[in-house]
């Protein structure tokens, strides 16, 4: 393991860079253009919200663990998933729910870590959050530049609410939960840290499985290039008509 003075977040993120990286590419392919499409936006917001809504019982429910120090007052995302997702799928969206296949197999791991080692799951807690804090508020921005350049009457801020921290200080929040993730692994042995770092890289390998489900993004991406091509041509015939 790296020095004792770097700290442990930075560990993590170095340890992770490769399969992040990966990440990343993914979430730009499936869900970058999900600001012009608000069924990939909803897609995107059902993978994830079990996940966020298990990582909230299990820090609440786990209080005498070191999970429980990764609790930030405000970071709290389920009711805003849920808030989300009856704007784009109706009030009755739960009736007709079915958890996917990806979902399920992700829930499943995270509950036999939870009753074998709840420890691990810092790892899920840390990553996931950091990532809505970052990666999530530039597709916030990029859906709001989206909504304005889109001749549309009905276009409003709602549905935003899962990236919509309110007054809370999104730089505050991070530091928070760096603080946090740090002063844990200061108490932890060497095992547990390393045990957490491998566990960082089975974070970003589950995100992406759940991220490669949502299938209405391929179309959308489809749709564009073809447009893009047709436009191309029709430039191409203008052109050599002047």
């Amino acid at each position: 393991m790296e020095s004792e003075n770097v700290p442990f977040n930075k560990i993590l993120r170095n340890e992770t860079r490769d399969i992040h990286s990966i990440s990343d590419a993914l979430v730009n392919a499936k869900l970058a253009i999900a600001f012009s499409d608000r069924d990939v936006w909803a897609e995107g917001l059902l993978v994830f919200y079990e996940i966020f809504r298990f990582l909230e019982q299990s820090m609440s429910a786990n209080k005498e663990t070191n999970l429980s120090k990764m609790y930030v007052n405000g970071m709290e995302r389920t009711s805003a998933f849920e808030e989300d997702l009856k704007y784009y799928l109706g009030d009755d969206w739960k009736k007709n729910y079915i958890i996917r296949e990806s979902v399920g197999k992700y829930l499943s791991h995270l509950k036999e870590l939870e009753s074998t080692n709840p420890d691990l799951l810092i790892a899920y807690v840390y990553h996931l959050y950091m990532g809505l804090l970052s990666g999530g508020q530039i597709l916030r921005k990029k859906r709001e530049i989206g909504k304005r350049l889109l001749i549309n009457k009905n276009s409003n801020s709602k549905g935003n609410a899962v990236t919509d921290f309110g007054t809370i200080n999104i730089r505050d929040l991070k530091q928070k939960i760096v603080n946090n993730i740090n002063l844990i692994a200061d108490s932890l042995d060497e095992d547990t840290k390393l045990n957490i770092i491998a566990e960082s890289r089975i974070v970003f390998k589950l995100n992406n499985e759940i991220i490669s489900s949502i299938e209405g993004a391929n179309f959308i991406l489809l749709k564009k290039i073809l447009l893009l091509s047709i436009i191309a041509l029709i430039l191409f015939i203008v052109w050599k008509h002047i």
